[in-house]
């Protein structure tokens, strides 16, 4: 059996903006080391991004809702931070229309991009725990509801076996 590339965020995070690239499928598996390097530089108060998805074959709701709490961070602080999402293909823009995102952060539909070079890999945080996953997971669905109250009925078995887990410790 072929060995599977694993998914990877590409990043520059010396540019201005800072550049993101997406390799493969951008998911639940994934999205904590992308959280991760959001939180840190923001922290640093890097609040200027551009994420290329000509790459990305797919996005799961934990991803787009990890999208959607960045994008409300850098509203927060003063001048706003931007986050722009280019060169997105037609199935991703649905899945951005159908939760919302549209509305809080930047599309760029063109297939022109500047020149975004970005050659360092992401590296994963080690394994999070079930807890700190259903934390993470739990937060990233949050973020879609209260972007748009419609995502709730999409969301709420998931919003409710998260929560309850969260609880339970």
């Amino acid at each position: 059996m072929a060995d599977v590339v694993k998914p990877t965020f590409l990043v520059d995070a010396q540019s201005d903006p800072v550049v993101i690239h997406i390799d493969g499928r951008a998911s639940f598996q994934n999205s904590a080391c992308l959280h991760d390097f959001f939180t840190a530089l923001i922290r640093q108060k890097t609040l200027r991004f551009v994420m290329d998805f000509q790459q990305c074959t797919s996005m799961d709701s934990t991803f787009l809702g990890v999208l959607a709490g960045v994008a409300l961070e850098l509203r927060k602080h003063i001048p706003q931070g931007s986050l722009v999402l280019c060169r997105v293909g037609p199935r991703n823009l649905e899945l951005l229309h159908n939760l919302g995102l549209h509305r809080l952060l930047t599309v760029d539909t063109g297939e022109m991009a500047p020149a975004l070079n970005a050659s360092t890999a992401l590296t994963s945080p080690p394994d999070l725990d079930e807890l700190e996953n259903a934390r993470l997971v739990l937060a990233a669905h949050e973020n879609l509801v209260g972007l748009n109250e419609a995502n709730r009925a999409k969301f709420q078995d998931v919003l409710t076996f998260l929560q309850n887990r969260v609880n339970q410790g």
